[in-house]
């Protein structure tokens, strides 16, 4: 029996591509992702969904930060959860303008591991831009 080298390397190349191609990969999610509001008070709201991709439960906190990821003394509703596996839920962020017109924060959905799990430690954080406009 005779082999063909160049059968035998293609077959070598095709096989090495195909496991070099990236799998699917499940990662935590938040929408929207990008908003304007605008608001006649003191302050505006946001309602985020933080969503969970996994088939376990994980916990999950959200944090405000400006647009140079310092923290904003903003009001979340809840800010700490356990999240469902394929689950999202609403919450309700609320940013002061702070004597500002407009106002850009970043809203952010951490996963927080849960202690003492023997897998992997991983915080995942994913953040959403939001603009405030202040109507007078």
């Amino acid at each position: 029996m005779k082999i063909n080298i160049k059968t035998v390397t293609g077959f070598f190349a095709g096989t090495l591509f195909l496991a070099l191609l990236p799998s699917v990969a499940n990662a935590q999610a938040m929408s929207p992702m990008r908003g304007e509001v605008k608001s006649f008070s003191d302050t505006f709201a946001v309602k985020v969904y933080p969503a969970n991709p996994y088939t376990h439960r994980i916990r999950i906190e959200v944090k405000v930060y400006d647009q140079d990821f310092r923290p904003v003394n903003a009001r979340v509703s809840p800010a700490s959860f356990t999240l469902g596996g394929r689950f999202a839920r609403p919450v309700t962020v609320m940013v002061p303008f702070e004597g500002q017109d407009t106002r850009k924060v970043r809203i952010c959905t951490e996963s927080i591991p849960f202690p003492g799990r023997s897998s992997t430690q991983i915080k995942a954080q994913v953040c959403g831009k939001f603009l405030g406009k202040r109507l007078q």
